[in-house]
């Protein structure tokens, strides 16, 4: 029961590796590419939550969080999500274009 609750918890904090650098991001930081802040800010929470009532757990769950195999798949899911906001913020801008040359006519 317990390496089930501490698995659930490690794939929660499967998005955060460096718990410190959650807190000094802004969630609501408007030109962020950066789209897991949020989820940062969530499993950093919840560390702190379980920290608090357990330290070896709280520990666990760093150690959990800072193995290769959660590194690679942050990296590789923050290195996807910067190219979608990229690819989205591109077609605002041709969108925007098409409306202030198509619709209003500037």
């Amino acid at each position: 029961m317990v390496q089930s609750r501490a698995l659930v918890i490690a794939l929660i904090l499967l998005l955060s590796t460096t718990l410190p650098e959650v807190h000094s991001k802004s969630i609501f930081e408007r030109d962020r590419r950066d789209w897991l802040v949020i989820p940062d800010a969530i499993a950093a929470y919840i560390y702190e939550a379980v920290n608090k009532m357990s330290p070896k757990v709280g520990q666990f769950l760093v150690d959990a969080a800072q193995t290769p195999v959660v590194v690679v798949t942050r990296n590789f899911l923050i290195r996807e999500t910067t190219k979608l906001s990229i690819l989205a913020e591109q077609l605002m801008e041709k969108i925007k274009n098409l409306w202030y040359t198509r619709v209003l006519g500037y």
